[in-house]
């Protein structure tokens, strides 16, 4: 998987923050950058409220990309 990919497959609610936060600071010069959310609601809206904190650029993808969201500038 390509490193400005982060996949939240598998990780647990409160682990979110930390591990979305790293991702965006770690990776800022490899922009745009791709979270996978899946079909979660509540994981969709735990990574939105992180980037709406670091005061990102970002959008939500729709239709076969729903669940996927790309962050375009920190």
């Amino acid at each position: 998987m390509s490193s400005h990919i982060l996949d939240l497959h598998g990780v647990k609610h409160h682990e979110v923050d930390l591990i979305v936060e790293n991702f965006i600071y770690l990776k800022q010069e490899e922009i745009p950058l791709t979270i996978i959310c899946g079909n979660s609601g509540k994981m969709i809206n735990l990574v939105k409220d992180v980037l709406e904190r670091s005061k990102s650029d970002y959008r939500e993808g729709s239709g076969n990309e729903y669940g996927q969201i790309k962050v375009y500038k920190l």
